[in-house]
């Protein structure tokens, strides 16, 4: 409270206006509740204007101390608190007052989502202030005197109508997070450079056309995002940030990948949608860290085999280039979980190969280094020891690839010998797919100190027995086309499950024991019958990086959707939901996300 006295020190009339009468619009009960806590929240009330009486809050004595003479500990209003905590978003705020400067003690004030233009000179005195959120608004300039909030730490800028900013930028040395996305930005301020505390910087969607080299400076900054933009290049001196994990350079008009010799710690780089056309082995063999490498939509024509020193990648995406051959060593990388190609004019691999997914496509790049060193025709010798079943097993696969395969036979069961034939051998892949099973083969228990991924799509199983859900090292599941319902609640054994395809089949409800599977990356459900979601469950699925619910049956999307942050690919189309329209689900998951959370109830 002597904060706010000082405040108003300047104002002689300061002392003698008497309080405003509290608008219907702010319940009295807020403002005393406010003045114990120190937090008032306005957020959504339809306010044109900020009443009098919020920002002299901590100046005017209570309308209750001139009604009530006897005062207990809760009514002691002389011992109210500084406001320390204004929120005022989802209004219809055409201005705020300079009057603002009433409240010294603001650490956090929010105006996010209302119709503001400028902003008041007087925010610069809120010397205390940390987080300013000043988004969705039609703001078209910075005050200069904002830059005098040297305790600030997080600035949200975006969704605004700005076209640039002030010089002195970097004097706001204690920010660690400036998002400034979707605005008309043309340039960076040099002194950008001053900013060492920064750990997020989000300049997507605007129109810059080139990056200050300036910007390496930053050597605390992990996250940049300067997707949508006009970027034909991105400065060298970018490959020397240090502590960068994340890189969004997607819808520019980027020709080249930069090297990255110092950025070791990088995890994600995105440069989809550009016009790159050559991806060299000096991109690439820095980045030990890297575990999801997104570069669809460009031009690229050859991948070099220097791809196979990722070992951390895990999802790799060439979608929609111009690639007629993959280095088979792309089969090796033992992390990787997602890789899509299709939309490239690829000569060695079958049309009908890429559409069963990543673990089929990994196992042929793996047989192919096989067959540069084995011939593939070449028939196990038949000796004394042979046992006269296994000339219709392949020995090859069991004990060179550890692959026990019988798919396409047409069968109602897997016959015998084809477990006889495992023995000692350790089988880490099975493949029964294509056939008429209707029950998961009981003798797939005998693999389960072993085998990691299972096939059995395009069968006719309407039930998961116990059978499976002892295959504790099991990671990679594909029971696509199928005619199960539901899920046993047993499979929460499968603590290390990571990829799980469960398409065309008959569920009308998300199958609950996938919520506790939280070793789960990739959930594929489309077409099914599933009516609903439960988005507080997703969200403690915190590995969860692609749900696929296309051609299902959900009525509504629950906003709660978009605080599942980690999904990097949420397919919802082809649902009978109104919204969010097709529109926002063509802008991608990102936007999709936040679209929903933007309908948040406050």
């Amino acid at each position: 409270m002597a904060a706010a006295r000082r405040a108003a020190a300047g104002d002689p009339r300061a002392g003698f206006r008497r309080a405003a009468e509290p608008g219907p619009a702010v319940p009295q009960g807020l403002i005393r509740a406010a003045r114990k806590s120190g937090q008032l929240n306005l957020s959504g009330r339809n306010l044109g204007e900020v009443p009098q009486h919020v920002w002299r809050i901590n100046l005017d004595t209570p309308e209750e101390a001139h009604q009530n003479l006897s005062f207990g500990a809760a009514d002691r209003w002389w011992e109210q608190t500084d406001l320390t905590k204004l929120i005022l978003a989802s209004n219809k705020l055409q201005c705020l007052s300079e009057d603002v400067k009433l409240l010294p003690a603001l650490t956090v004030l929010d105006v996010h989502d209302n119709q503001l233009t400028s902003l008041p000179s007087a925010l610069g005195q809120l010397e205390n202030l940390q987080k300013l959120d000043v988004s969705h608004n039609k703001l078209k300039s910075i005050p200069e005197e904002l830059m005098q909030l040297s305790h600030l730490k997080s600035l949200l800028l975006h969704h605004n109508e700005l076209s640039c900013l002030p010089d002195g930028f970097g004097q706001l040395v204690n920010l660690e997070e400036l998002d400034l996305s979707n605005n008309h930005l043309t340039d960076i301020p040099t002194s950008f450079a001053l900013l060492i505390n920064l750990v997020r910087l989000n300049l997507a969607c605007n129109q810059l056309k080139n990056l200050p080299a300036d910007i390496s400076a930053m050597q605390s900054l992990r996250q940049l995002d300067c997707t949508k933009n006009y970027l034909e290049t991105v400065p060298s001196k970018l490959a020397t940030m240090a502590s960068l994990e994340q890189l969004y350079l997607r819808k520019n008009k980027l020709r080249s990948l930069p090297e990255f010799p110092s950025c070791k710690l990088l995890k994600e780089l995105h440069a989809g949608e550009n016009q790159i056309e050559i991806l060299n082995a000096e991109n690439l063999k820095h980045l030990n860290s890297l575990s999801v490498l997104e570069l669809r939509d460009n031009k690229i024509k050859s991948v070099p085999d220097e791809i196979a020193l990722l070992q951390k990648l895990e999802r790799l995406d060439l979608a929609n280039n111009d690639i007629s051959r993959l280095p088979y060593t792309l089969g090796n990388l033992p992390q990787l979980k997602f890789l899509a190609l299709e939309g490239n004019p690829l000569r060695t691999i079958r049309r009908d190969l890429l559409q069963k997914g990543t673990q089929e496509l990994l196992k042929y790049l793996r047989s192919k280094i096989q067959d540069d060193v084995t011939n593939p025709n070449e028939e196990p010798p038949v000796t004394a020891m042979t046992l006269p079943s296994e000339s219709r097993v392949n020995m090859h696969a069991i004990t060179s690839l550890k692959l026990l395969e019988y798919s396409e036979k047409q069968a109602a069961v897997i016959p015998d010998e084809m477990f006889n034939a495992v023995r000692s051998n350790p089988v880490a892949t099975v493949n029964f797919s294509k056939n008429q099973l209707n029950e998961v083969p009981p003798r797939i228990v005998e693999l389960k100190d072993s085998l990691c991924d299972v096939n059995l799509g395009f069968n006719k199983i309407s039930s998961i027995s116990l059978e499976l859900c002892v295959l504790h090292k099991l990671t990679h599941l594909d029971i696509r086309n199928n005619f199960l319902t539901s899920l046993p609640e047993e499979m929460e054994a499968l603590t290390r499950l990571q990829v799980i395809n469960l398409s065309f089949n008959r569920f009308k409800v998300f199958p609950s024991v996938l919520y506790r599977i939280l070793a789960l990356e990739t959930v594929l459900l489309s077409n099914n019958q599933v009516g609903a979601i439960d988005p507080l469950q997703l969200k403690k699925m915190d590995r969860l990086g692609t749900l696929d619910l296309q051609n299902n049956d959900l009525l509504q999307v629950p906003p709660e959707l978009g605080n599942c942050e980690t999904l990097r690919t949420l397919l919802l189309e082809g649902n009978p939901f109104r919204t969010p329209r097709a529109a926002v689900l063509a802008k991608g998951t990102a936007a999709v996300l936040e679209y929903l959370r933007s309908r948040i109830p406050a």
